[in-house]
């Protein structure tokens, strides 16, 4: 028979497991992120982030004028140039690693920025998840053990 501490921890530790495996899950699956912003006048967007080759991306910039500077790896699309109205970016990734973009506005309005990136994601936030689903397990187990047999001191 459990007892009232027992089910509060095993509940407690059933809660961080789900939620652990939810966040794991979904960091697993998502590695796309969709671009929805704005720059004010004589601000910049700055968006850097790594990529694995053959990741597609797409960037769309809209406003009155503004200045683009883009380096993707393996000597792949390397932008330095300014705009007026609109430009779109759609490129492919040759290889793996940082891919970095600078929007400055230079025009007299808002620029708007769109569109779809694909990043890796960090492997520190992985094992976050990892570190969660286990406190899980081990509180599961702690108020398991506590349920059988009362330890001499509690």
């Amino acid at each position: 028979m459990l007892t009232k501490r027992s089910a509060i921890g095993i509940g407690i530790g059933s809660v961080a497991v789900i939620l652990g495996s939810f966040f794991l899950l979904q960091s697993i699956i998502s590695n796309s992120h969709d671009v929805n912003d704005s720059v004010d006048i004589g601000k910049s967007d700055i968006f850097s982030f790594d990529a694995e080759k053959h990741y597609h991306e797409f960037l769309n910039v809209t406003g009155s004028s503004f200045h683009v500077k883009m380096k993707t790896p393996n000597d792949g699309l390397a932008v330095d140039d300014d705009f007026k109205n609109k430009v779109s970016f759609d490129w492919v990734s040759l290889g793996n690693g940082k891919h970095f973009i600078n929007i400055t506005n230079t025009g007299g309005s808002v620029l708007h920025v769109t569109g779809k990136l694909q990043a890796v994601t960090n492997p520190l936030i992985f094992t976050s998840h990892l570190i969660v689903i286990s406190s899980g397990v081990l509180i599961i187990g702690i108020s398991a053990v506590f349920s059988i047999r009362r330890p001499k001191g509690f």
